[in-house]
């Protein structure tokens, strides 16, 4: 069923890509109606264009790694992704630094590195490494869409919901005077928690499968374990990170900008970003725990309450009212992740393992059919793919 289950993502993602192409096509006159800046609305709209088919490619993707880190073929992914990131990194400095071709070059070169690493990774899985797991394409792929359409779209809208937070903000920002300095600004500091935030998403990813396979496996003290570990180390990475940003938050900025006002203003925000990455090496990995669990509705309606009716209306209230600008904006977006990660993790700690563990049981046997008691661990490795 896993083989069946990527086939189905496939179809899925593609159709969502397809969907959401129109939006990369017409991103200008969206940002413009937004009452974003006019100038910043032109670039991000030739830039949106040009990578519509990395679009795609994202569609290809985020199955694979699923269907790669549910068996724990991580290494694997991450040579692809390293070699991947160093043709990337070659490309980039040849057309970009030595030709000078622009922002479309840096489209066309993202193109062509997702893409490569597509290839490969679709390589990797009919080279015959997965026997058991890939049988080849089938018709069963097209079969109860709709169940598997509906299963997936709680964890479509609780991702979204996360995602869109951030692009809220920048929005917001957008909107204030002086919007060009203040987006440069959110934007360096915005790009350096998503860098930490990528450490995160590893745990996000790892804790998510390992509680969706040990719950399924009926060892809900393992899965309980494996969220303890998952927390506190990604937890300490974490306080490395803010100790990092803490020391250094006046020479970091520069990696991203020359300009002085800008690198003065980022700064400033220095202590919060700090105490955002740290926020954020907990909260990815508690959004995990959920996804491996199956919460993910609950989630949704927790990320509704916390992001969009507490972080940012007192984003709008101290960026605008209060005229404390970006810095503002920052301090709602901050305190409604607080929020969020402080409500998840005092879910985590009530939660009752075993009665999670007779939930995924019944959840294997309505996805796995007749083939669950004859390959259980298939059907409770293809759940996490599902997830």
């Amino acid at each position: 069923m896993l083989g069946v289950y990527i086939q189905r993502s496939w179809i899925i993602c593609g159709a969502t890509a397809l969907a959401l192409a129109p939006t990369y096509a017409f991103t200008a006159p969206i940002l413009r109606a937004l009452h974003q800046p006019a100038d910043i609305a032109a670039v991000a709209g030739r830039y949106t264009r040009w990578v519509i088919p990395q679009l795609f490619a994202y569609a290809a993707n985020f199955p694979l790694q699923k269907f790669f880190q549910a068996q724990s073929k991580v290494w694997a992914m991450t040579v692809i992704s390293g070699a991947g990131l160093a043709v990337h990194v070659v490309l980039n400095y040849v057309f970009l630094t030595r030709l000078g071709h622009g922002l479309v070059a840096a489209a066309l070169v993202g193109n062509v590195t997702w893409w490569l690493i597509i290839v490969a990774q679709f390589a990797y899985l009919v080279s015959g490494c997965f026997p058991e797991a890939w049988k080849g394409f089938s018709m069963l792929a097209f079969k109860n869409l709709a169940a598997f359409v509906k299963l997936s779209l709680a964890s479509a809208v609780m991702l979204c919901l996360e995602l869109w937070y951030y692009t809220a903000v920048l929005i917001l920002v957008g909107l204030l005077k002086n919007a060009q300095l203040q987006v440069d600004v959110m934007s360096v500091c915005i790009n350096y928690q998503l860098w930490t935030f990528m450490v995160a998403l590893g745990f996000n990813a790892a804790v998510s499968v390992r509680v969706s396979n040990e719950l399924g496996a009926n060892r809900p003290k393992v899965a309980k374990f494996a969220v303890i570990m998952a927390v506190s180390t990604s937890a300490f990475v974490g306080l490395i990170f803010m100790a990092v940003f803490f020391i250094w938050r006046t020479q970091l900025p520069r990696f991203f900008s020359g300009d002085d006002e800008v690198l003065r203003e980022a700064a400033k925000l220095g202590y919060l970003l700090a105490g955002t990455i740290f926020i954020n090496s907990i909260q990815p990995v508690l959004s995990g725990v959920a996804i491996g669990a199956g919460w993910q509705s609950l989630v949704a309606f927790i990320n509704i309450g916390c992001y969009y009716l507490v972080g940012i209306p007192l984003g709008v209230l101290f960026g605008f009212k209060l005229k404390l600008n970006a810095m503002g904006i920052w301090v709602g977006m901050s305190i409604g992740t607080l929020l969020q990660t402080l409500i998840l993790a005092f879910i985590s700690y009530r939660t009752k393992w075993e009665r999670q563990a007779m939930l995924a049981e019944e959840r294997i046997r309505e996805w796995g059919g007749r083939n669950s008691d004859a390959l259980p661990s298939t059907t409770t490795t293809a759940e996490s793919v599902d997830r």
